[in-house]
Parts: structure tokens; sequence; C-alpha cells
């Protein structure tokens, strides 16, 4: 249905008895042109642009619980392009330029807020890296500024400047970065998929992935068979399971990676801030929540909760960066699936098996990537080459080593995963 403020209006005179439902429920037919397995963000906008930019529109994606209720959901909404490594450096970028008319291309209000992000350093060393990647951003068209201690005190008065471990020696802007609303990007790309036709259908778990003479066939369900002549993967911790059913074994781990969120308070952060030297990020929600998470759990698991020395971890994260934060009541926390790889970059490639493809291993980056990714991945499964802008993140190169390195720019390191 649509929306107006004209909408908003009468139903809140009428009690809300009004509303639609935003998607279809359909039964999944015998067979598609395209199935895609995930019905997260990155699936979602696969199946947008496959219908968007390429016409294809005889599509399933097929969701084992619900829409939303995956990683999309279990964020802390952060949007940036302030990467460093090329290949990375360019995707970012792109996906910023994405989320930044992604409202106008849904119809769709994601509550996107480019209120700026800031990366605190913390040492000399430090200043000369942010500096590095900052020259960096900027030779790829994005923004960066270099601020000094007391231009992020104008702009951070809350912040602990003087921790005799931690002194803050300046900050990193990246003012088009920000965060946008997780389950409103999920309904909003559903949304669109479903008005172009798509077919998302809920509660359908994969539970195998039919193969003949080296080519993939559909899938088997908890719904039945669906045949398909393309398959693409894209269910993020998920991604090894999944792809094991086509007898693939994966170059990633899956880990829980935590987040929290306080009680409702006034406005009182209105950028994105990064602890440089405690794996430490937050911001402030529309709803007043400070929302705030920290590092891996640092063990393979399938579960969404995190463990409590992590989440200790964070906390002292937080009194050390912003003592003010402890007399905020915890509200509630949940935890994530990370889907590792061991350069920190993900995989958007065809498989050895025709007409299975991959998009997997976002690490801590996967929110970000939602609208580049399903771009990127749906041009590879329409097209049958990758885009431009994904050229570097071939599953190949766990095979090959050639051109591992990490978001930093400091080679893979598997013990950081």
């Amino acid at each position: 249905m649509g929306y107006s403020a004209w909408q908003i209006i009468r139903e809140g005179l009428t009690g809300n008895r009004g509303w639609k439902p935003v998607w279809r429920d359909p039964a999944p037919k015998s067979e598609y042109d395209i199935v895609i397995i995930g019905g997260g963000g990155h699936g979602l906008s696969t199946a947008h642009y496959l219908a968007r930019e390429h016409g294809l529109t005889n599509v399933a994606v097929l969701e084992k619980g619900y829409i939303g209720g995956g990683n999309v959901g279990r964020n802390t909404t952060i949007v940036r392009a302030n990467y460093f490594l090329p290949g990375n450096s360019e995707f970012y970028s792109h996906s910023l330029k994405l989320w930044e008319g992604l409202e106008q291309d849904l119809n769709y209000n994601v509550m996107m807020s480019q209120r700026g992000i800031i990366n605190l350093f913390h040492s000399d060393g430090q200043r000369d890296a942010f500096a590095r990647r900052g020259n960096a951003m900027i030779n790829q068209g994005d923004d960066a500024e270099l601020l000094d201690p007391a231009a992020v005190r104008r702009l951070l008065p809350i912040l602990n400047f003087d921790n005799p471990r931690f002194p803050i020696y300046g900050g990193l802007l990246h003012r088009r970065g920000g965060t946008a609303r997780h389950d409103a990007v999920a309904w909003g790309f559903a949304r669109s998929a479903d008005r172009q036709g798509v077919d998302l259908i809920q509660n359908c778990e994969v539970t195998g992935i039919d193969i003949e003479n080296g080519r993939v066939t559909g899938v088997q369900t908890t719904r039945g068979a669906i045949r398909a002549k393309k398959v693409g993967i894209v269910v993020a911790g998920r991604s090894g399971q999944v792809a094991a059913m086509a007898g693939m074994r994966l170059p990633i781990e899956s880990h829980v990676l935590q987040a929290f969120v306080t009680e409702g308070l006034k406005p009182c952060i209105d950028h994105v801030i990064s602890f440089g030297m405690g794996h430490f990020y937050i911001s402030q929600s529309d709803k007043g929540g400070l929302v705030f998470g920290g590092d891996l759990d640092f063990y393979a698991s399938y579960a969404q909760r995190g463990n409590l020395p992590m989440a200790e971890h964070v906390m002292e994260a937080a009194m050390t960066l912003m003592p003010m934060i402890g007399k905020a009541k915890l509200l509630r926390s949940w935890g994530g699936i990370m889907d590792m790889t061991p350069d920190g970059s993900p995989i958007i490639d065809k498989t050895g098996i025709d007409g299975l493809y991959l998009d997997c291993g976002w690490c801590y980056g996967g929110f970000k990537a939602v609208p580049a990714s399903g771009f990127a991945f749906a041009h590879l499964i329409a097209q049958d080459r990758p885009h431009d802008t994904a050229a570097r993140f071939r599953l190949d190169r766990f095979r090959t080593g050639a051109g591992l390195m990490d978001e930093e720019g400091t080679g893979a390191q598997h013990n950081l995963h």
C-alpha cells in the first residue's frame, strides 16, 4: 500500500484499522528462474536490484524464519565509507552513494541519518594512520577531515579527554557517514521487491541443494522442492552450513558479535563515535537509546547471544571513553552471527557449480554493505560476470593467496578473527 501524511492522520483517527500488509505471503511455486536463499538485507536487496536493474521478476527469496529476523535486525545500524584497502574502498564508496538515494529508490523512509562518524585516535602513530586513511578516502572521492583535540572537544564535550592511558589526540571525521533504521531497511527492500513481482517466502528452510551433472537444478525446502535455473546463497553466518549442502567448504568462520542499547535518554550524542583503543563504537538512536558494541566473542558459534566476559570488556571501554554512560541503565543486548573471512573482505562470486552463486564473508561490514552487495550480487547473477565494484571479491583468492589483505592494509591475520 502507499503511504502519505494524510494516510497516517486518517489511520490515527480511526484506530489504525485500515493498514494493509506491506508484502504478500505467497505459497512457493514449483519453479523459478532464480532462487535467493536468505531473506536478510543482502538477499532482499539482491531481489530488488534483480527486478529494478535487470527486469528479472520470476524470483523467489526463501527465508528460514521471518523477514528481518536475522543480522539485518541485529546490528548497530552504522553506515560509512571510510575504508582504506583498494577494493573495499571503492565498494563501500559505491554503497554509500546508494544509501544516499535509497529512500527515493524504494519510496520508503529508511531513516537515513548522515550525522557523521568520528574515529578517535590516541597516539602519534594512530594520528598518522588516520591521516593516511583520510587522504585515501579523499582520493577515492569521499569526505574526510582530520580533527585536533580542540575540534573534537567542541563536537563531543562528554568524552574523557584526559584519561592517562588513552588521551584523545584527535579524530577523523567522515561527515557523510551515519546510521539508518535497520528494520526499515529490511521492510523497504522487501516491499519494493514484492511490488515488482518477487515472491518472498517466509518460514521456508532450505534443506538441500539439487545438483545434476555439475549444474544446480533447484533446492529442497521444508515447503517442498523448488526447481530453479540459478540459485544464490546469501545467508551471512549460516553460509558455511548452506554451502555444505552443495559439497562446498568455505574459507569462513562464524562468530558472535554483541551489541547493546540503553534506556531512552535525552539527546547527548549527535555523531557515531569510534574508540580507537578499545574497539568500541556508539551512537544514539532516534528513540534516545545509546546503541553500542565492541569486538567479537572470539570463538566460533551459531548462537545469537554473547558471553559475559566480552560484555564486560565492552562496558569497560564505554566507561573509559565516556564515564557519564555509567549512569544509564542497560535495556537489552543481542548477538549477530558474523561470517568472518581470513582477510576481512567479502566474497561475491560464482562457485564451481554452474548456476550457483555466493555472497558471504561480510565480517563487521554487513549492514553498511546492504545496497551495494545486493546491487553487485544481482549483476553477477543476471550477467554472469562480476560488477566492477566487486571485482576483487573473488572466491579463488583463498586458493592462490593473491592480494590477501584486510581492511587495514596489514595483511591476513587469522588471530584477529
